[in-house]
């Protein structure tokens, strides 16, 4: 079956071992996913390895880091310091580069950049850190990453347009939407304005996103960090 079409739910790195015969590797990656309640296994080459550990290998890039902490210093730029409030709505594009930050080097760089905007973010302005608002700007650096890793690897305009979709819905409309509910006592009326909010400004952020993404000098100076 092609591992594209899985749900995978843990991966396990494995010892690779050589074929002294035919001088080929074996699998060396161990994945784990679930389907209609039952733990099916299945050993990945290198070439869906390399896919489907994502940003693993980022953490030890300095480049990589030091754009990540450019990425959450400009995360709480845009959305502690450039954001308005429409009565009880904040309108702001803190998302942007946690989005950026998914897509361009896998999901765990992506929860890292989420997680840390948020975090170091509400230290510097006084407000109080709300753990399930922390964990859905987690999430959406964590599933941009994790849907543009696998969905429409040859049409980057619907890779995109779906990684920041799923992350807006997961992230942003539900688990942000929850963790205000449950600290705040946000009414369910004023939480369902957010779907429309995140819908147009997911737009937002993919024209941004894509026309950056599409960008020859971009591309080529990516490249460059990601064959780091």
């Amino acid at each position: 079956k092609n591992p594209m079409d899985l749900r995978f739910v843990f991966c396990i790195p494995l010892h690779r071992a050589s074929n002294t015969d035919s001088a080929v590797h074996a699998p060396s990656f161990l994945a784990v996913w679930v389907r209609k309640r039952r733990y099916f296994f299945m050993l990945l080459s290198k070439e869906t390895k390399s896919q489907a550990i994502g940003s693993v290998r980022f953490f030890g890039n300095t480049r990589v880091l030091i754009l990540s902490a450019l990425f959450i210093a400009a995360s709480i730029v845009l959305g502690k310091y450039l954001s308005f409030t429409v009565g009880a709505i904040r309108i702001s594009l803190e998302n942007l580069t946690i989005l950026m930050a998914g897509i361009m080097f896998g999901p765990l760089i992506g929860l890292a950049v989420g997680v840390g905007a948020d975090i170091i973010g509400c230290l510097m302005v006084g407000y109080t850190i709300s753990p399930i608002i922390t964990l859905g700007a987690g999430c959406v650096g964590f599933f941009s990453g994790l849907f543009s890793m696998f969905l429409f690897k040859k049409n980057k305009t619907l890779n995109i347009a779906f990684a920041v979709a799923a992350a807006h819905i997961i992230g942003s409309m539900i688990v942000k939407s929850y963790g205000l509910h449950v600290y705040y006592g946000s009414p369910l009326k004023v939480l369902l304005l957010r779907v429309p909010l995140y819908l147009a400004i997911g737009t937002i952020e993919f024209i941004i996103i894509s026309l950056i993404m599409n960008n020859k000098a971009f591309a080529a100076q990516y490249n460059r960090i990601c064959r780091r």
